[in-house]
């Protein structure tokens, strides 16, 4: 049996008023997810639990079948675990975001513009995070440089217990009431402060005003967390697994569970990425793994711009260029498989952030004949299928058949 998960980050939505009520799901022209959801299970999947924050982390953390209120140490480490870096058990992953604010003299009176500083490129933030370096870098706090607006902060022998807000959390939002506090929240926010200063007038940000480019002009801390430990996912599961993702965060799971990470010429964060190329890179994978995880950034990234049309695009070229591939090479050939088709949250386009709703998904396996049902929200909770964890659906998934 081969196991495949297809999970479009963010994919889930609240009606939507220029749809007429209806969601991006709905409207969406699907037509392989919804043979599929026809044909399959579908359902509706408590991916966050009660008490823990709506973010990617928990929710793939869930979907991959572990369970987040027992092995989630916070969401930097992951990524940190992804770019290569070696923690300490006294030290502290902080995620850096290179972010757009507006230009209010006072620092705590600016708004969050873009909390991906105009979704700045690879080798530009490389620059702006060169900056952040040679100013704020020394034995207690070393940075390292990520993908676009996503970087990392060590800080070393160091303690949890400063607050933090994720920026996608406050899109369009005034800063003010959502700064660093706690144990180094001075420090931190001062080190945020500073940050504007070097980076507001740094060329790269000049040139990219000038070619009406938002500038990435401070960078943005949060989402501490002590170094991670994960099950190997074989050990766990009983079969091998792979990952594909362009996220840091996701890639960082991967490699805590002991999977094999591939990386696919590409492959963003965004609704530019090589849809196709991670199918095909997941059909090489399963000559040789029995479980291959694609994760697909676009529709959260959508979700958190507001952008309603490129979230179905997102949608479309996942159902077009993923799911339509795979299924007919996997039904040429003679093995059995499964797929799981589903968001890890839902990021609604009205509020530009996660939130801990129930998502939708469709299990089906080869041969089944099942819901009749189109997929979406509405018809999912229909069902009356409902699993109350994602570690739960996963053993449904990797163990139900």
């Amino acid at each position: 049996m081969k196991y495949v998960v297809i999970l479009g980050d963010g994919m889930a939505d609240h009606p939507v008023d220029e749809l007429g009520g209806k969601t991006p799901l709905q409207v969406a022209n699907k037509p392989n997810i919804d043979r599929l959801s026809r044909l399959g299970e579908l359902g509706l999947v408590k991916t966050v639990p009660e008490g823990m924050k709506p973010g990617s982390d928990v929710a793939n953390l869930a979907v991959m079948g572990y369970d987040p209120q027992k092995c989630y140490t916070g969401r930097s480490p992951l990524e940190a675990l992804s770019m290569g870096v070696k923690m300490a058990d006294d030290d502290l992953a902080v995620r850096c975001n290179l972010v757009t604010l507006s230009g209010e003299e006072r620092y705590e009176d600016k708004t969050m513009v873009d909390y991906s500083g105009g979704e700045i490129s690879t080798p530009e933030a490389a620059e702006l995070m060169a900056a952040v370096r040679a100013e704020f870098g020394d034995e207690l706090h070393e940075f390292i440089a990520g993908v676009s607006y996503r970087h990392c902060m060590i800080r070393h022998h160091s303690a949890t217990g400063t607050t933090y807000t994720p920026p996608h959390d406050i899109s369009d939002k005034p800063i003010k009431g959502h700064l660093p506090g706690g144990r180094y929240g001075e420090e931190v926010l001062a080190m945020m402060k500073r940050s504007y200063e070097i980076l507001k007038d740094h060329p790269v940000n000049k040139k990219r005003e000038a070619e009406g480019k938002r500038p990435a002009n401070s960078i943005w801390l949060w989402g501490e967390g002590t170094r991670p430990a994960l099950e190997n996912f074989e050990r766990r599961w009983g079969i091998k697994g792979a990952v594909i993702s362009a996220v840091d965060l996701v890639k960082g799971i991967g490699m805590g569970a002991g999977m094999q990470v591939i990386e696919v010429k590409g492959a963003t964060a965004d609704y530019h990425t090589n849809f196709a190329g991670k199918a095909q890179a997941a059909l090489d994978a399963l000559k040789e793994r029995d479980y291959v995880y694609i994760h697909m950034e676009a529709p959260d990234e959508c979700g958190h711009q507001g952008d309603l049309a490129h979230k179905i695009y997102s949608i479309e070229q996942i159902d077009e260029k993923v799911v339509k591939y795979i299924v007919e090479r996997l039904d040429a050939g003679k093995e059995d498989y499964s797929l799981l088709i589903m968001p890890d949250h839902p990021t609604p386009l009205k509020l530009k952030t996660h939130v801990s709703d129930p998502v939708p998904y469709v299990l089906y396996r080869r041969g089944d004949k099942g819901s009749g049902m189109a997929y979406c929200e509405e018809n999912a909770a229909k069902g009356g299928i409902y699993y109350a964890s994602g570690e739960a659906l996963a053993k449904h998934f990797l163990q139900g058949r």
